[in-house]
């Protein structure tokens, strides 16, 4: 079905979101404010409150939040392949939408229909959908299109509204800039996992998905290591699916606070991952001795082969792992083959796909893998780190850490004024 589209080439909005909350909530308790939330995780609209949808879930200064409401974005969640507790999150979210309509209603500003289909249309463009296709792929998940309008619409009401208001107290001077740099980068955290990675297919993903869920409840090591010597897809099952200690920065971000949320000895949810459903087991945690760099951009390569995890196909990437040595010999091993069979990439580590970048993050430069297929498991994808790049070394420094604190900023007082709104609203959930 189309909708699968969505999890595996859509994650970049999903980390974008998580990854704005959990910095901005991470700024606030940098400065010793904690918030306080009135939201429970109560039982879900699909069960108890499914005869009656469009009943209140929450009230926000008595302005309703429907159960159907909350469905819709628990849905809308799972398609993007957010982690975490999804309705929990859908009822944060929808909780600030209200707080942002509110807060508008007081405004003069408005964005016409085009500018809404233009926005729908950008998100579209990064699932490489058109946005009819896009909406029907939203639909086949159970997502209805005016769930996905009024969603794009409040974030370009908001983008209005809070550009306005904080991005120019939210520009660092000169010498906040000359700060940041002298404080030089942030520490280094460090986490140990276990990792089992179960391939899906259209064929097996209910099986996948049940078989995810049993191992998300296992709770001693070595029933996880059994599982992952039987169950899992990557090169890690022969040591029972443990990995060696891995920097929190080069992990993909929709993933990191989930990481860092966890517990030694405690085991995930399941998470979504393109062809694959994942889940990891928290072995340490611990700071690093050395600073964290900031990672801008990320080269790579990927050399297709047919076959998927067929032990051709594995042979034939094991060859090809004894013939290179740096990701510019791969162009000899794809040389006479048609072009898209080698892909090399330098790109933003937001924009990778996130099952890519949780195999990046265990590679050094020069390193490769082969645990990952393309093309519902049909073929196996060979892949390559050539290099990653700091923001020290990309001879931008300054412009990078002031675009960093601009948006540090501008996310914190935007976080901050909506915790007031939130601390001060009358907020009651049903």
């Amino acid at each position: 079905m189309q909708f699968k589209l969505i999890t595996s080439r859509f994650s970049i909005l999903s980390n974008a979101l998580l990854c704005a909350r959990c910095t901005a909530r991470k700024g606030m308790l940098g400065f010793g404010m904690i918030v306080s939330l009135t939201i429970s995780a109560g039982f879900s609209p699909s069960t108890g409150h499914a005869q009656n949808l469009f009943s209140p879930a929450i009230l926000v200064n008595d302005q309703a939040i429907t159960w159907y409401e909350v469905d819709q974005r628990t849905k809308f969640l799972e398609l993007l392949g957010a982690p975490g507790d999804l309705e929990k999150l859908a009822r944060e979210v929808l909780i600030e939408e209200r707080l942002k309509a509110q807060t508008l209603a007081e405004t003069e500003i408005e964005i016409s229909l085009e500018q809404v289909e233009a926005g729908i249309a950008e998100f579209a463009a990064r699932t490489e959908l058109t946005p009819s296709q896009f909406i029907q792929a939203l639909e086949e998940g159970g997502v209805a299109r005016e769930t996905l309008r009024d969603f794009v619409e409040m974030g370009l009401l908001w983008r209005e509204y809070a550009g306005a208001r904080f991005l120019e107290d939210a520009r660092p001077s000169d010498a906040e800039i000359d700060r940041a740099i002298a404080k030089g980068k942030e520490p280094e955290v460090l986490v140990l996992l276990s990792e089992i990675i179960i391939p899906v297919t259209p064929q097996t993903e209910a099986q996948a998905k049940d078989l995810a869920r049993q191992i998300s409840n296992l709770q001693r090591e070595d029933e996880f290591a059994d599982a992952a010597r039987q169950f899992s897809a990557s090169q890690t099952r022969e040591t029972g699916g443990e990995m060696n200690w891995l920097t929190l920065s080069k992990l993909p971000g929709g993933l990191r606070p989930m990481f860092l949320a966890m517990v030694p000895g405690e085991v995930s949810k399941p998470v979504e991952l393109p062809n694959a459903i994942a889940v990891f087991r928290m072995r340490g945690i611990r700071e690093g001795s050395t600073p964290q760099p900031r990672y801008v951009q990320v080269d790579y390569a990927s050399y297709f082969i047919a076959g998927g995890r067929s032990p051709e196909a594995q042979a034939a990437a094991a060859t090809v792992r004894d013939r290179v040595d740096v990701c510019d010999d791969l162009y000899a091993v794809a040389k006479g083959q048609p072009a898209e069979v080698l892909q090399r990439q330098s790109v933003k580590p937001g924009s990778i796909p996130r099952d890519v970048a949780l195999e990046l993050a265990k590679l050094d430069p020069g390193e490769a893998s082969w645990a990952l297929t393309t093309n519902n498991g049909q073929t196996l994808r060979f892949l390559m780190l050539c290099e990653r790049t700091t923001a020290q070394t990309d001879g931008s420094s300054r412009q990078e850490v002031a675009r960093a604190l601009t948006e540090q900023n501008f996310a914190f007082l935007s976080q901050a004024f909506l915790d007031r709104l939130e601390a001060d609203a009358l907020i009651l959930d049903r």
